[in-house]
């Protein structure tokens, strides 16, 4: 294999750039040609690729987002489409492929495989750490931590004017972000789409902290829980409650998205990016690079779209034990 190519799809996580980074900068040293496709399938359909040389990833390790833009294609869902993209590949010469990003992104990447041979080995983009196969994915932790953040501010606003507060994190389908941020916030409660929480449950949480004194509460709510957005819990709530109680709501939105990247993620993209790289030259295909009890290990793509990753009982219990 003479030459790759490399890209990020779906949605940016703090990271991607070191990714990248650990990408070229690994294919220069094995003396192999690095091509990046800029807005992921959308540039590849396109011919939106340019030659990468070490110093095209320079001074980006600490940046958010991604250097290589991102984008959602509709059109490479469609056999015509795909079918322009591997033409775009053939006349650049790109051989093998690493894909950075997420779910979506490595279902692409495994039809695409099927139908062109073009080998792709992925490495995980994503902050909601909803991907089988590695134990945390790129974006993660900065995303907990900035969560974190915000909660630890709100918290001093809730203390000093007596109110509940629900907060609303990201996680769509995964309550990874809740869950620690909870935990680590300090939160009264967290309510996550894995679990089924009845709103009699978090009255009775609010109401046993009022029986102990506790004047303020928080509450994290992910995104896509069954309960509905942190808006809608809080609204259904405020009729259950003492009509006094001062209820408020902050939606943290995309600033979980974008940031400067933790030690922690610049640290395992750039060895998730290398992994991704030395496998594809190794020969995998159609598998994602993760880390699993700090070893690198390779998951084929079925398997990390297909099955759940399920969140940890003892960390959903933790919630229930500290918030006492």
């Amino acid at each position: 294999m003479k030459r790759i190519g490399v890209f990020t799809s779906g949605g940016d996580a703090p990271g991607m750039n070191a990714c990248i980074r650990a990408v070229v900068r690994g294919a220069v040293y094995h003396g192999i040609e690095v091509f990046g496709i800029r807005r992921g399938y959308s540039g590849m359909i396109a011919g939106d690729v340019y030659k990468m040389e070490s110093h095209s990833v320079s001074n980006i390790v600490q940046r958010g987002g991604t250097i290589l833009k991102s984008a959602r294609s509709k059109e490479f869902m469609t056999p015509e489409g795909r079918k322009k993209a591997f033409d775009s590949l053939n006349a650049h010469g790109i051989e093998g492929m690493v894909a950075i990003g997420g779910n979506g992104t490595f279902t692409g990447a495994m039809i695409f495989g099927n139908e062109y041979g073009i080998p792709t080995v992925g490495a995980p983009g994503t902050i909601d750490n909803d991907l089988y196969g590695t134990d945390y994915t790129i974006g993660f932790d900065t995303a907990v931590n900035t969560a974190l953040d915000a909660i630890d501010r709100i918290r001093d606003t809730a203390s000093s004017h007596d109110r509940i507060f629900f907060i609303e994190v990201m996680g769509r389908d995964s309550g990874y972000i809740a869950v620690q941020s909870g935990i680590a916030g300090g939160a009264e409660l967290v309510m996550v789409p894995e679990v089924l929480t009845p709103l009699s449950e978090v009255v009775e949480t609010l109401k046993q902290g009022w029986s102990r004194s506790k004047s303020s509460s928080i509450i994290v709510v992910a995104e896509g829980d069954e309960a509905g957005s942190a808006v809608e819990v809080a609204e259904k709530i405020k009729s259950q409650v003492d009509e006094n109680a001062d209820i408020r709501v902050t939606t943290l939105g995309h600033t979980q998205r974008g940031g400067s990247p933790s030690a922690y993620d610049r640290i395992l993209a750039s060895r998730l990016g290398l992994g991704a790289l030395e496998g594809l030259l190794g020969g995998q295909k159609n598998v994602m690079a993760g880390i699993i009890n700090n070893e690198l290990v390779y998951t084929p793509f079925e398997d990390t779209i297909r099955l759940p990753k399920p969140i940890s009982d003892d960390l959903l219990r933790m919630v229930k034990i500290l918030s006492v």
